[in-house]
Formats: structure tokens, sequence, C-alpha cells
């Protein structure tokens, strides 16, 4: 039953990680490819390190009580047992959910961009596997829609 539980747990991680999303500005959703986006130039202000919070689907919950609950239901007998389930699924569900926000926090930025309009903006993206920005930059705002990237 021990290796069962493993067995699940390794499935859930492989299964959460391919709930991760990328947010850096270099990196495009296959529905992004082939549209028309407008660019703006400008140059970074400013650009402060923050955290982007990780997702909490119900993968993370679900699999956490999955597990909990097996990994419980080998306690005790009779109404014990039962008992030592449903609070193995709950504990589980909350150490998953936990687990799945942790897992897909991201590094990003806060980046402050003056356009060459004089107008100010600000867009937060990842910065996971995308370049840094730094105060002086020259940049592109690329928009589309309610979506904005910054690149070089």
């Amino acid at each position: 039953m021990k290796s069962f539980t493993i067995a699940v747990g390794l499935i859930m991680t492989v299964m959460l990680s391919g709930c991760v999303s990328n947010l850096s500005g270099t990196t495009y959703s296959r529905s992004e490819a082939r549209q028309v986006q407008n660019v703006e130039y400008g140059v970074v202000e400013s650009a402060i390190p923050v955290v982007l919070e990780g997702t909490n689907s119900v993968i993370g919950t679900g699999a956490g009580a999955v597990i909990g609950g097996i990994a419980a239901s080998n306690i005790g007998g009779g109404r014990g047992k039962d008992i030592a389930t449903v609070l193995g699924a709950v504990a589980g569900g909350v150490a998953g959910k936990n687990a799945e926000e942790a897992l897909t926090r991201t590094q990003g930025q806060e980046i402050t961009v003056r356009l060459r309009s004089g107008r100010v903006i600000s867009i937060v993206q990842e910065v996971a596997d995308g370049p840094m920005f730094q105060a002086g930059d020259r940049v592109r705002v690329l928009t589309h829609g309610g979506t904005a990237r910054v690149t070089y």
C-alpha cells in the first residue's frame, strides 16, 4: 500500500508541473501566434523584483486529498479507520493546495516604462527565462487586447 501511495504522489507531482505556465516577455501562447501586436518604444525608468503568486487549482487540493485519504486509511479499524480516512483527506487537501501554490510561485519584475509619447506605464511579467530589465534600458512594449509585454 505504501508503494501505491508513493506512485500516486509522483503522478500528481508530474500533473501539477504541467499546470505551470510561463508569463515572461519572451514566451507566447499558441493562440498569440500570428496575431497583430501594437509596438511602442520607450525607456525603462525602474524594474523592481516581485513575486508572482502560485496557482490554486482543484488539482493540488484533489491530489492532496486522495493521497492523504489513502495514507490515513491504513490507520485504525472500523469506525476509527473511517474517521482517520476523512481527516487524512482533509489534511491532504490543505497540504496539496499549499504545495501547488508554492511549486508554481515564480520571480517577476514590475517594469515601469516611459514611452516616447511621454506616457508612463507599468507591466508585471515573469523573469524565469526572460531578460532582467534595468533602468535606462531601451525597450519595446508589445500590446494585443489586454495583454502587454516588455522586450528588447
